[in-house]
């Protein structure tokens, strides 16, 4: 579904990212975990499209992006299809706040499917039930919880029909107590077989939920593995140092 080949990404003259290499396949849940800025978030980013790249390439369900992807019509042409098949959930939810609950499901597929009303209605209300806030439709951004607002942006990215979804720190911005109901639908739909690439913090839901987990320090990809051997059995140092810090109670 997803190949990341040789990418490198740089701000000015500090480089982010280094030849990273990455597959992800259909219905694979696939573990991003890592330091702050160790360009684990540039990458997603990369592979949706928001951020230019200066090497390598990426291939998204057939649609492929490349370093000039800003220059040519047909990698703007892709872009849009990626954009199209990827589903993305940030840190901050970046909801319109003067729209419901439903609108701000609606609009997407209304604006960029094309969508009629009801159709995009019944698929939004099919999603907020799913996600647990069927009784919310009419009310606001500001009238909800965060982690509630962050379930109405897993339902908005839903409800585009993603191939893939992109979960960029989705807990991160979140009080304690919120962070559960926000990694329950996230383990719902890795049971239905959404193909996902999650970055996070959060070890216990990468340990239970992922098939791999990708280690990645200061911009490089040092370790991939299924989740019981990365976590129990590391094989490089800066693993072992990074997990001992992180897991230690």
């Amino acid at each position: 579904m997803i190949e990341v080949k040789d990418l490198s990404k740089s701000y000015g003259s500090v480089r982010v990212l280094h030849d990273v290499n990455l597959t992800v396949g259909t219905g694979e849940v696939v573990v991003i975990i890592g330091a702050s800025g160790s360009g684990k978030s540039t990458l997603i980013r990369c592979i949706n499209g928001l951020e230019r790249f200066g090497a390598g390439s990426i291939d998204v369900d057939g649609f492929s992006l490349a370093p000039s992807e800003g220059k040519s019509r047909r990698n703007m042409a892709e872009l849009k299809d990626i954009r199209r098949e990827v589903g993305m959930v940030f840190q901050q939810f970046n909801l319109f706040p003067h729209k419901t609950v439903l609108e701000n499901v609606t609009l997407a597929p209304i604006q960029v499917r094309k969508w009629d009303k009801a159709k995009a209605e019944a698929t939004a209300r099919r999603l907020l039930e799913r996600v647990g806030l069927q009784d919310h439709t009419h009310k606001y951004p500001g009238q909800l919880s965060g982690g509630q607002q962050q379930r109405v942006a897993i339902a908005r990215s839903l409800a585009m029909e993603p191939r893939v979804m992109l979960f960029d720190e989705p807990t991160s911005a979140l009080d304690p107590e919120m962070v559960s109901e926000v990694l329950e639908v996230m383990r719902g739909l890795a049971r239905e077989g959404m193909t996902m690439i999650v970055v996070t913090h959060e070890m216990g839901f990468a340990r239970e939920v992922a098939d791999r987990v990708v280690y990645i320090d200061h911009g490089r990809v040092l370790e991939v593995a299924p989740p019981a051997e990365l976590f129990d059995n590391p094989q490089q140092e800066r693993t072992k140092t990074f997990l001992s810090r992180v897991l230690k109670h």
